[in-house]
């Protein structure tokens, strides 16, 4: 017998057993949370037309899409992030009355690889996005609302680092670096790669006073005293400001009551080229990389024919789920399976039994003997 016919792709499995019903639960949990601050359920599709997805991911990653054509030779791809597919949706039936508008989702988004390091290339997502509310109270919000939802899981060690990529980006724009120069800076960031970032931005040309401090932004990580030290090292209005709103945000925070679970990172920067201003990331132990993800995409949207400010996140319900497990927290078991036999004679007898314990909420499997 073939392999093929036994065995998974590289990059994707399958889900059954303990681990399928508990993944079930937890999403579970997590949309009644996400549903108890006001958030309504959507979905869009598991493909999109390339277009849709082309200008908000960086050159390198766009090459890890799953692409393919419709019979008339357009070119699809598996979504790889829900964010662009709402905005779509969205701008289309969503924005008509400028109120604000709150949505939540869940399913697969799929990300074609190359270097999986343990990563899977199709990952279950469950978030939310708010959309057309440019406030700070949108934002905190949101940040709140990630803190209950991985707290209902049972996860109480973690904690949100949170950034703002306007506090980059002014640098960027104060030191006259072009579009194409900064994403290459930006993905060498993101890797941790700080000799790569330094030798492209020797190779532009870049002026030492910016190049050490573009470095220098990863430093910035610790409570709200570190954006004391970071406004100190800026004077363009747009890093200034960004500074100045993640201030704002951390009192707004502080009435939610979850400034524990909260800490400042300015070096936090996204592959995805939408963000704008806040930006954060969820982390704990037992796990290599962030469980939860998102933030604010003001221009987004207008990119599809509705400007609207928005922000968001998502969980990566797998890393979530592995994270639980790691830790010993246990997930509450599904009720147990009771089992009642049969012969061709008890049948009826049996068949009747059962529906009487299904009906009070029981599970029950038949059996033959």
């Amino acid at each position: 017998m073939s392999k093929f016919l036994l065995h998974t792709p590289d990059g994707v499995r399958d889900v059954y057993g303990r681990e399928c019903s508990d993944r079930k639960i937890l999403a579970g949990r997590i949309h009644d949370k996400m549903k108890s601050f006001g958030f309504a359920d959507i979905e869009t599709p598991t493909f999109e037309f390339f277009d849709v997805f082309a200008e908000e991911i960086n050159a390198s990653d766009a090459k890890q899409l799953f692409k393919f054509f419709d019979t008339e030779g357009n070119t699809l791809v598996l979504r790889p992030d829900f964010t662009p597919s709402i905005a779509r949706c969205a701008s289309k039936v969503m924005l008509e009355n400028g109120n604000p508008v709150r949505v939540c989702y869940e399913g697969n988004a799929f990300l074609n690889t190359s270097n999986l390091q343990g990563k899977l290339k199709e990952n279950y997502n469950i978030g939310v996005e708010l959309m057309n509310d440019p406030s700070v109270y949108a934002d905190a919000e949101i940040i709140a609302l990630l803190i209950e939802s991985l707290k209902c899981t049972g996860l109480n060690d973690f904690q949100v680092s949170i950034g703002d990529a306007d506090y980059y980006k002014g640098i960027c724009e104060e030191a006259g670096i072009s579009d194409e120069t900064e994403e290459k800076i930006r993905e060498a960031i993101i890797g941790k790669n700080y000799f790569a970032a330094e030798s492209i931005m020797v190779e532009n040309n870049i002026p030492d006073k910016y190049k050490n401090l573009i470095v220098k932004v990863s430093e910035f990580i610790s409570s709200d005293d570190a954006l004391d030290k970071a406004l100190l090292e800026v004077k363009n209005e747009r890093s200034v400001k960004a500074v100045s709103r993640l201030k704002e945000l951390y009192t707004v925070l502080t009435y939610y009551g979850v400034e524990k679970y909260v800490s400042f990172d300015l070096g936090i920067l996204s592959k995805f080229n939408y963000y704008t201003g806040v930006i954060f990331s969820a982390y704990t132990y037992g796990v290599g990389d962030a469980i939860a993800k998102g933030g604010r995409y003001d221009n987004l949207l207008g990119k599809y024919g509705k400007d609207a400010p928005s922000i968001g996140f998502s969980i990566i319900l797998d890393d979530l789920l592995s994270a639980l497990y790691r830790q010993n927290i246990a997930i509450d078991e599904e009720k147990e399976v009771s089992v009642i036999t049969y012969t061709d004679e008890t049948f009826k007898e049996s068949l009747e039994e059962a529906k009487k314990l299904r009906n009070a909420g029981e599970n029950v499997v038949l059996i033959h003997t």
